[in-house]
């Protein structure tokens, strides 16, 4: 994959966060949330003082066909909830904290409440 690509990959998930904030947290602007130039070090997602306060998250957005594990065990989570329950993956790697992963869907029904 060349780098162009790799930035276009990138930027698309940016934007995606982006809208789906400005969705559920409609009066903020556009203003309010911008995605950073890939590659600029700091977070993905630039948020107005407003905002950091209503959403309380820093996202690090990561496109990559890497985590193939993972979708494989939030594949597991949703066949074994049957559709009544919100699929969830804990992970843990040794020396480190546990890690919660679930749907963008899912994440932003839960911090817009």
């Amino acid at each position: 994959m060349t780098p162009t690509s790799k930035k276009r990959k990138s930027a698309l998930l940016q934007n995606l966060i982006k809208d789906k904030i400005l969705k559920n947290f409609p009066h903020l602007k556009k203003k309010d949330v911008v995605t950073a130039s890939v590659g600029i070090s700091g977070p993905d997602l630039v948020l107005s003082k407003t905002a950091r306060k209503l959403v309380g998250v820093n996202f690090e957005a990561k496109n990559q066909n890497k985590m193939k594990t993972i979708y494989d065990w939030y594949k597991q989570s949703a066949k074994t909830s049957k559709g009544k329950l919100m699929p969830c993956v804990v992970c843990k790697m040794n020396t480190r904290d546990p890690l919660v992963i679930i749907d963008l869907d899912d994440f932003f029904k839960l911090i817009k409440d």
